[in-house]
């Protein structure tokens, strides 16, 4: 999916919504597990109560390669169940030697069709590139994330910049704003102003709203831009709202919530 289609997405349904299908076996409503396919089963109301209210889709892979042939099969089927008119993430951290990225890049644009994958940048610019190759496909890179451990290493200071902001403003030399995106944890939202004067046009991928605990109106404050420039993804907020067999429909009150808050942060903006 290329940018400007995104940007009509996003102005059609006044909603920077991605829907985050992070299915744990473990916690889908008692009923599907009897069916032939639960986690696919799971996926696919989901969708259908929320598609219209979301832009986009992000499948966190770990739940699904867990579960082995099977998990890739669900996977596979929800990407290809997903409306075209939806952006598609994997969510799946790769990154590493050129060839060995270059067989990732396939993975997930090619042999399972997701229009993006995030991808860990510690192994330099040979392990992201790859990505970048692929006609209307995105890396989307880890920039600053949601975890405790981000202290570790992605909060360093390097002279007077913080490791982060030395990644982020070196990963946007390899690529564009048409093909580059940056995760940014939603309970980061303090950082995104520094952040934006770095890369002020790309868009970024916003977790951690909803049960991490960050904030909607901060992040939306400090990084919309004039095309939007926002995913910003909620999980088990939407997803797990419900646990019996009127599940999809308490997730589908839950985005109808976060659609409407989004539709006001956008409302501010002549653009849309």
């Amino acid at each position: 999916m290329n940018r400007d289609y995104l940007i009509h997405q996003i102005k059609e349904k006044k909603s920077y919504l991605c829907v985050g299908l992070d299915t744990d076996i473990g916690k889908i409503p008692a009923h599907l597990k009897s069916s032939t396919d639960p986690i696919f089963e799971f996926n696919k109301q989901i969708i259908d109560a929320t598609e219209d209210l979301c832009v986009a889709y992000k499948i966190n892979t770990a739940f699904y390669e867990a579960l082995g042939v099977k998990g890739w099969e669900a996977m596979q089927k929800t990407v290809q169940y997903i409306p075209s008119t939806h952006f598609k993430i994997a969510d799946a951290k790769r990154g590493d030697i050129g060839n060995t990225s270059s067989q990732y890049a396939k993975a997930f644009f090619e042999t399972i069709p997701f229009d993006a994958v995030t991808v860990a940048p510690y192994m330099g610019s040979d392990s992201v590139k790859p990505f970048l190759n692929h006609a209307d496909k995105w890396a989307i890179v880890l920039g600053l994330t949601s975890n405790e451990g981000s202290k570790d290493f992605e909060q360093l200071r390097v002279d007077k910049n913080y490791l982060f902001e030395e990644v982020i403003k070196k990963t946007a030399e390899w690529g564009t704003q048409n093909n580059l995106m940056f995760v940014i944890g939603a309970t980061k939202a303090f950082e995104i102003a520094s952040i934006r004067k770095i890369i002020p046009d790309h868009f970024l991928l916003i977790p951690g709203v909803g049960a991490q605990g960050g904030s909607l109106e901060e992040v939306s404050n400090y990084g919309l831009n004039k095309d939007c420039g926002l995913l910003v993804n909620a999980s088990r907020a939407i997803i797990y709202a419900g646990d019996d067999e009127n599940f999809a429909e308490e997730a589908r009150a839950v985005a109808v919530q976060y659609q409407t808050e989004m539709k006001n942060y956008l409302s501010r903006m002549d653009a849309f």
